[in-house]
């Protein structure tokens, strides 16, 4: 019988970094206390009027241009209705008709078989991007039987993602999520910290044999990390196929990843598709952007959204980064992943380069198997490493120098890490780790040791 194909495709909602949420002017912030932070229209108070978020805007449209979309010069509004106790109006404002971007795609890197030294690259198409205000939080009490809603979150700004189903492994999905949040940290957009909800993914994932049509899908929900998100779509495929394998149907429903269990379990079934019931949302125009070309001669530039402007503006993203990192010190691609995907490390990196006589390509080696096995092993950031970039320069010159010995410089390192502030020099010092260079001094010292142990040598000699 022929293999299964698996199918994968990720909806991803990434919360826009803004101080104010989308339609109001309500303050974000993580954590606050319950209910703290909601407006007359975060709360759907009756007459109250959505007023849209520049910087949301301009976030989203950063978004797009960093994911080759086509930008849509008009998009809409649209009212999206179901009935949740999170939801005060009854309805989520989003862009279901025309969102404001369309037709990018992401580019990312995995290696094969675990080897960082063969790594291919893949593509993924991405449909569109569009702007949504996200729900409240409902809290389940399950002591008191009660549901309690924190409306703190309800309006905040959100940009969601949706790829084409181009990819077929967890791993690939799980690549894919780490390229696209290191993108939006670069661009500022969103500060996607997985771990405060600022990115859910929800997965779809069939399976078919080749030639055949796609299979019947099932969506895993609000997947919060991506090592789970791996996890979550490899079982879900070998579950269809077990499904299958054994004269089985698959259900269109939505399950959850259960992550203690490492297993997806169902939460509710897609058979009677629901009737969101999209309308145009009424209290909101159509969003115009402009362009150099279409941007009119009077307008308040205060006024309008220049796309032009915000492309000329866009940072370097990762994958020219780390282009930049291989052609400029000669490192390999695999390190140049490495260096990036630790927040701090590419520039601490950088910063011993410059401070140090030694070759990049051996200082690379004290950055990844020194210092970050270090950090990891004591959960630290780069940003708290006891050991700065000048005081490794430092310690790298005096190995550059012929000064000390590389295990030397091993035991000098491992006395830095207690952050007692004493510099290299002043370690190799105390603990008389120098390099002997004097040939005459050398030959005094082998001579003192011959001569204290007389025995010894006619041993040997006669041995």
């Amino acid at each position: 019988l022929a293999p299964w194909v698996p199918v994968v495709g990720l909806e991803i909602h990434a919360q826009i970094s803004s101080n104010s949420k989308l339609f109001s002017g309500s303050q974000v912030q993580f954590a606050a206390p319950p209910n703290s932070l909601v407006s007359f229209f975060d709360a759907s108070l009756p007459g109250t009027l959505p007023v849209l978020n520049r910087r949301c805007v301009e976030a989203a449209v950063m978004t797009g241009l960093a994911l080759n979309c086509s930008i849509n010069k008009k998009s809409l509004f649209d009212r999206k209705h179901y009935f949740y106790a999170d939801l005060p109006a009854g309805y989520q404002i989003t862009q279901q008709r025309v969102p404001i971007a369309v037709n990018g795609s992401l580019s990312y890197s995995l290696c094969i078989d675990n080897k960082m030294s063969q790594m291919v690259t893949k593509t993924v198409r991405i449909k569109q991007i569009q702007l949504e205000q996200d729900s409240g939080k409902s809290l389940h009490d399950d002591t008191r039987s009660q549901t309690l809603v924190d409306l703190n979150r309800a309006g905040v700004g959100l940009m969601e993602v949706v790829m084409e189903p181009d990819m077929c492994c967890g791993e690939e999905a799980a690549a894919a999520v780490r390229e696209l949040q290191l993108i939006l940290q670069t661009l500022g957009s969103s500060q996607a910290v997985m771990a405060e909800g600022q990115l859910r993914v929800d997965a779809n994932v069939s399976v078919h044999h080749p030639g055949e049509p796609y299979g019947v899908r099932t969506e895993v929900k609000n997947i919060n990390s991506i090592r789970f998100l791996a996890k979550a779509i490899d079982y879900e495929i070998q579950r269809q196929i077990e499904e299958l394998e054994n004269g089985g149907t698959i259900l269109n429903e939505t399950r959850a990843f259960d992550s203690k269990l490492g297993c997806t379990v169902p939460m509710r079934d897609k058979e009677g598709k629901q009737d969101y019931r999209f309308m145009p949302e009424p209290n909101l125009p159509p969003l115009i952007l402009y362009d150099a070309k279409s941007l009119p001669a009077n307008m308040n530039h205060q006024q309008v959204i220049n796309i032009d402007w915000i492309h000329e503006r866009l940072p370097d993203l990762p994958s020219v980064k780390r282009k930049k990192l291989v052609e400029q010190y000669g490192i390999l691609p695999e390190h140049s992943f490495t260096l990036l995907n630790e927040e701090g490390l590419a520039e601490f990196f950088e910063s011993v380069v410059k401070q140090t006589q030694m070759k990049p390509k051996k200082v690379i080696g004290w950055i990844l198997k020194d210092l970050l096995s270090y950090l990891k092993q004591h959960s630290l950031t780069v940003k708290e490493s006891p050991v700065s970039s000048f005081v490794l320069a430092d310690l790298l010159n005096l190995l550059e120098k012929k000064e000390i010995s590389s295990t030397a410089a091993k035991q000098v390192l491992a006395e830095l890490w207690k952050g007692e502030g004493k510099t290299p020099l002043e370690i190799v010092k105390e603990q008389k780790l120098e390099l002997l260079q004097d040939q005459k001094e050398l030959e005094q010292i082998c001579q003192a040791v011959i001569d204290g142990h007389k025995n010894e040598v006619i041993m040997m000699v006669l041995g």
